[in-house]
């Protein structure tokens, strides 16, 4: 195979399949053979055009695959071979600036946000940029995970959003044993958070939801570790957890995107001395419900979160081989590339309703 066939997003609403040569690897490089590529906020907002940058780029940055072509430094650098299954983690490091050296590689000064794979130019040789492709290029900086043997590679795409749930449910907050855990937001980093808070051993996690669209997924999260679901468009998530355990959470975590109210449920269902970890976008400047004064009276510490790390990965893509939770058995919708204006236009809202959980095989 000389070439691959990619989706290139040219404009909002607009992909445009394209093939592209496969390019000479040589010392410092790889080639990344495409087996699965997990969908998330982030790649259908990119297709409505709230997140496109202006310009025509491949999508997709949970990437699964095999390594096709390595070269001899960097399978060193990387500690992997050709025929090892990988994932891709989305943000390059440079390994030698300060934020890289501090573990901090999102604020990489050579690559940081700009140059994420799924968000890199297509016309940047050579155009492999994302997962939305049979094939994706791996540059000289780039991070790569080793996928335990057996554990397949649609399931192991979940290695983003469970990651997302270890770093933002327990590594931000300091989650720890006995801890009493709200986790607002039902879709799968909502779940992954439950799942992980209860890994740290958490003494007790609610999850919340709201309205029909949600109620599917509420019914999932038992089996996520949550003890408690509450649909806040029916009732008081504060009355319900005070009902359940006595006291308010001593973690917040909001994952929740397009919800401005969240961020004021959040706030009122801390303890005094607790921590909230807003991950959730908004989307919005309103924020109904919110007291800032409660912030100054319990003294609450709130911590945004933005993006995972590879510790937080490889502990989801361990956890995913023990399949101890059942992502495997998550409602999913699989599509080849000819399925994936369908799925990101569910995924928005617009048709029918959205899985929990979406995966491009190209």
């Amino acid at each position: 195979m000389t070439s691959a066939r990619a989706l290139v997003l040219t404009a909002p609403r607009t992909f445009e399949a394209r093939d592209y040569e496969l390019p000479v690897i040589g010392e410092d490089d790889g080639l990344l053979r495409v087996e699965a590529c997990g969908c998330c906020g982030t790649d259908h907002e990119q297709y409505t055009g709230e997140l496109h940058p202006g310009y025509a780029f491949v999508p997709g940055h949970e990437t699964v695959g095999t390594v096709v072509e390595v070269g001899p430094r960097a399978a060193e650098r990387w500690g992997v071979r050709r025929g090892d299954r990988v994932a891709v983690e989305v943000f390059q490091s440079c390994r030698e600036c300060p934020a890289c050296r501090a573990g901090e590689y999102r604020r990489c000064t050579r690559h940081g946000l700009a140059d994420m794979y799924g968000f890199v130019r297509a016309e940047r040789a050579p155009g492999l940029w994302g997962g939305f492709a049979q094939y994706q290029y791996l540059a000289p900086d780039s991070l790569l995970l080793p996928v335990p043997d057996g554990l397949d590679p649609v399931v192991a795409t979940a290695f983003n959003p469970l990651g997302a749930g270890i770093r933002w449910g327990v590594t931000v907050p300091g989650t720890g044993p006995g801890d009493v855990v709200a986790v607002l937001g039902p879709g799968i980093r909502g779940l992954s958070a439950a799942a992980a808070a209860k890994e740290a051993g958490a003494g007790f996690v609610m999850v919340t939801g709201y309205g029909e669209r949600d109620a599917p997924r509420l019914a999932l999260a038992p089996r996520f570790g949550a003890d408690l679901t509450v649909d806040v468009a029916r009732d008081d998530p504060v009355r319900a957890l005070r009902g359940a355990v006595g006291r308010l959470a001593d973690v917040v975590v909001d994952v929740t995107a397009k919800a401005p109210a969240a961020l004021g449920q959040a706030v009122a269902l801390a303890r005094a001395g607790g921590t909230v970890v807003v991950a959730g976008t908004r989307g919005s400047l309103d924020t109904p419900g919110f007291v800032p004064d409660l912030v100054v009276y319990k003294e609450l510490r709130i911590l945004g979160a933005l993006g995972v790390d590879a510790p937080a990965y490889r502990a989801a893509l361990d956890l995913l081989a023990r399949d101890t939770y059942p992502f495997a058995q998550l409602p999913r919708r699989v599509v080849g590339l000819d399925g994936v204006e369908d799925l990101l236009r569910s995924m928005a809202g617009d048709g029918e309703p959205p899985p929990v959980h979406g995966v491009v095989t190209p």
